[in-house]
Order: structure tokens, then C-alpha cells, then sequence
């Protein structure tokens, strides 16, 4: 026989026990949330630098489509983005290399403002190494397009991974010859 005793009944937790329960818990939710943040500007600075790539891509293939207006420096600047409007050429006069040139200029610097944070800037710069051609002569008349080498350089601003610290300055630099 088993004796009990009318005071002592035992029924569930105790209310510190529940507390300290809770406690845990929300210290793992507010973990949680500061590994969801870290990850989510992570996530923004790999597709920025992504955008990046792509952009720089894009401008070297529109440089490879016009070698002359290489030749000639249309593309060089200081400072991207350019303004402007791009130039209108009918069908029948067609564009010249630098009117081609001034084009893609002033188009991929809107890509640059539309892809990447407000501030964002580029320059590009290249170097002959040799002669270039007359603007009038057939690009086919010389092997490799461009006798040189070009350099790429795209920066912006990429929001702080730390709490409380200033957002970082990012470059891409690439060096290349169209």
C-alpha cells in the first residue's frame, strides 16, 4: 500500500520551468532571424557581383563588334555612366564606328544605372600596342582586330554585412583584349 500525501500533488511544470522554456525558444528565433538577414545580403552582394559580370561581358562584346570604333578610342572614358542620347541612324547611311561606338556607350551606361546601386561607376581604357588600321578599311584586312589590351573597371557600393558598419566599396577589374 502506497501512502500519499494530500499536499504534495504534482500536476505538469512549474511556471519557471515554461519561462526558461520560453526563453530558449526565443533566443533561437532571434538567431534564426539574424542568420535569415546575413543570408538575405549575402544573397544581394552574389547577385550584384553576378550583374557585374554580366555587364562587363556585355560591353566587351559589343567592343568586339566594332573593332574599328576600338581603333579609333571610341570607347575609352573616365567615367561611366555617360548621358546623352543615342545617336539615330537611318537604313540607308547605316552607323558609323564611332556613332556605333557612342551607342553602346550610352546604352550599356543605362544598364550600369538600372543593374547596379545608385553611384555605380565604370572606366575603360585601351592601349594600342601597334598601328591601327585607317577607320575606312575593312576590318578584315587586319589579324587580330585589336593589337592591345583594354582595361575594365566597374565599382558600387555593396550594403555592410556587420551591423553598424559604413557599406563597402567594391571593384571589378578586367583586363582584356577585344
Amino acid at each position: 500500500m502506497s501512502m500519499h500525501c494530500p499536499g504534495h500533488v504534482r500536476n505538469g511544470f512549474s511556471l519557471i520551468e515554461v519561462l526558461i522554456a520560453v526563453l530558449i525558444f526565443s533566443l533561437g528565433l532571434l538567431g534564426m532571424a539574424a542568420l535569415l538577414v546575413v543570408s538575405t545580403q549575402s544573397s544581394h552582394a552574389s547577385y550584384l557581383r553576378t550583374q557585374v559580370g554580366f555587364l562587363a561581358e556585355q560591353m566587351v562584346n559589343r567592343m568586339r563588334a566594332n573593332p574599328q570604333g576600338v581603333w579609333a578610342g571610341a570607347y575609352d572614358s573616365a567615367a561611366y555612366p555617360v548621358g546623352g542620347t543615342p545617336p539615330a541612324c537611318d537604313s540607308a547611311a547605316g552607323c558609323s564606328p564611332q556613332q556605333v561606338a557612342q551607342r553602346d556607350r550610352i546604352l550599356w551606361s543605362r544598364q550600369l544605372q538600372q543593374f547596379l546601386p545608385a553611384g555605380a561607376s565604370a572606366a575603360l581604357q585601351c592601349t594600342q600596342t601597334a598601328a591601327g588600321p585607317a577607320i575606312g578599311a575593312s576590318q578584315f584586312a587586319y589579324r587580330p582586330p585589336y593589337a592591345g589590351s583594354c582595361a575594365l573597371t566597374i565599382s558600387w557600393n555593396e550594403t555592410a554585412l556587420a551591423r553598424g558598419a559604413a557599406p563597402g566599396t567594391q571593384t571589378f577589374a578586367w583586363a582584356f583584349q577585344p
